[in-house]
């Protein structure tokens, strides 16, 4: 699979770039034409910053955050945001603010939560939920009921990818329309199940499986 990776970079800043294997792949709840393989942009702390940079934009002039949820993986990339923001914020009081980072954990049910010591992170705080892709939004969903129960604010949504290039509430680097051919399926409407084309392999926030 691997041999068939492309990579896609982002028109304004060509140090970030998505990688994209092209296929028949499926999720717990979708399936879809391609993997985004996300990992250097999270794992690698040049190619973060880079991207943290990106994403700190539109919150520069006006937004005031205090908490950055990071979801999928994207905690290196929500430490250089909070870096960006506190650095350049513009917004009262965003320089003397610190602004902490946690990440929610699946209690046995499969709901999100938090730690006993991080809740107080979370309650009445001004919250950016970052996340590294959207595709069926159910994560989104997930996570903004989390929100909620422990009484977060939420001031936006980030995402390094999402499938909605029309959600006005999601600032995203790159969306579908970035990726020629992407589709995304309910698994009984797949076109692809439809022409008897088999899975290449189940993914997930972890990576992917290949099916042998």
């Amino acid at each position: 699979m691997k041999a068939k990776a492309i990579n896609i970079p982002l028109g304004k800043n060509p140090l970030i770039s998505i990688k994209v294997i092209p296929g028949h792949f499926t999720t717990s709840n979708s399936h879809v034409s391609h993997y985004l393989d996300m990992s250097t942009m999270n794992t690698n702390v040049a190619i973060a910053k880079e991207v943290a940079k990106e994403l700190a934009l539109p919150y520069r002039a006006n937004t005031f955050v205090e908490t950055v949820v990071c979801m999928q993986k994207t905690e290196v990339i929500g430490a250089y945001l909070a870096e960006e923001l506190m650095e350049y914020g513009t917004s009262v009081g965003q320089r003397d603010n610190d602004i902490s980072v946690v990440a929610p954990i699946s209690n046995i049910n499969g709901k999100l939560i938090f730690q006993d010591n991080m809740i107080e992170l979370i309650t009445g705080r001004s919250i950016i939920l970052l996340m590294a892709s959207s595709s069926s939004g159910r994560t989104i969903s997930r996570a903004l009921e989390c929100l909620a129960y422990y009484g977060g604010k939420l001031e936006s949504i980030s995402a390094l990818f999402t499938a909605f290039p029309d959600d006005k509430k999601i600032k995203s680097m790159f969306t579908a329309e970035d990726l020629p051919g992407y589709k995304i399926y309910v698994p009984i409407d797949c076109e692809m199940c439809k022409a008897g084309r088999k899975l290449d392999a189940l993914i997930s926030s972890e990576g992917y499986m290949e099916m042998r």
